[in-house]
């Protein structure tokens, strides 16, 4: 097998740490690995020049990846560069939703017998890339709290609690925006409605395994938009309920469809776009760009 340039976090903790050399001792049996540890862009860029032509491997979690694909993006290599990735991260969200093993080494087998295959990305208005989901509202409120969590719990192993602490807490109070949101031109939302949640989805999973958009495909050209109009009470427990089980998207009260360019307007909304937040914005319009790059996928 060709030669592999592993990318994985600096500052990652110890059972990150062993897991990874239980990936590193599958690769290594079949292939040349180079490790390269990175922790902020600057290095990615310069760990980007090494490559060359060789398979990109990234060992850890969304966040990771996401670093991994926007650094190409910016560079202008995305579109030829073939990825893998070894799940090491918290929730692990966009490799839940290409069943790629959580084990790291099953992850790593993978990495070495997947055909290689297209993955779409979206692209904003800005310029900044979305490889997983973005979503707003009660989510992303969901994710600005549990990120506090998140690094609280994660010394002591805990890290995926986080999001569930997270949820219960803007569960409370949950934010109520008038956004106007157009999938292809067709209004979906308009600002007389308040919504409690949007999401674009590439992919299926998010906060570690919650299937916000589930019939999302990145291998479709095409991103999947999920709009919440479940305001009252009543309507956002059975919408939390439906959504535990991944059929909220066939309630009356919620919006389903697919489309290329998904733009949002209105009210002030802060995103969570991989798990990062940003914000607060008033006028957001997101691209599908089909097939970006190459990924080794079950």
């Amino acid at each position: 097998m060709e030669p592999l340039l592993l990318i994985t976090n600096a500052d990652a903790g110890s059972a990150d740490s062993e897991n990874l050399e239980l990936a590193l001792g599958v690769l290594r049996e079949a292939a040349d690995v180079e490790v390269a540890a990175t922790s902020n862009p600057g290095e990615l860029d310069g760990v980007r020049h090494r490559a060359g032509s060789r398979t990109i491997v990234v060992a850890g979690g969304d966040g990771s990846l996401h670093a991994v694909v926007a650094a190409l993006h910016r560079r202008g290599d995305l579109a030829g560069s073939t990825l893998g990735l070894i799940p090491l991260g918290t929730g692990n969200d966009f490799a839940r939703g290409q069943d790629i093993p959580l084990d790291p080494q099953e992850a790593a087998r993978v990495v070495l017998t997947a055909r290689p295959g297209p993955i779409d990305v979206l692209v904003d208005c800005r310029g900044e890339i979305v490889v997983n989901n973005v979503h707003l509202g009660v989510g992303s409120q969901a994710s600005r709290k549990a990120e506090r969590w998140k690094s609280r719990l994660g010394t002591v192993k805990l890290g995926r609690l986080g999001y569930l602490i997270g949820a219960a807490q803007a569960a409370v109070n949950p934010p109520f925006v008038r956004l106007r949101v157009e999938v292809d031109g067709e209004v979906v939302a308009d600002l007389d409605r308040p919504v409690l949640q949007v999401a674009i989805g590439n992919s299926t999973h998010v906060g570690g395994g919650t299937e916000l958009t589930p019939e999302a495909t990145p291998r479709d050209g095409q991103a999947d938009v999920m709009v919440s109009f479940a305001i009252g009470p009543l309507a956002r427990i059975g919408y939390a309920a439906r959504l535990a089980r991944g059929d909220h998207h066939e309630r009356d009260d919620v919006r389903y469809l697919r489309g290329r360019v998904v733009q949002v307007t209105g009210e002030e909304f802060w995103c969570s776009a991989d798990g990062e937040m940003d914000g607060p914005e008033r006028n957001r319009t997101w691209t599908v760009q089909p097939a970006a790059f190459r990924m080794l996928l079950p």
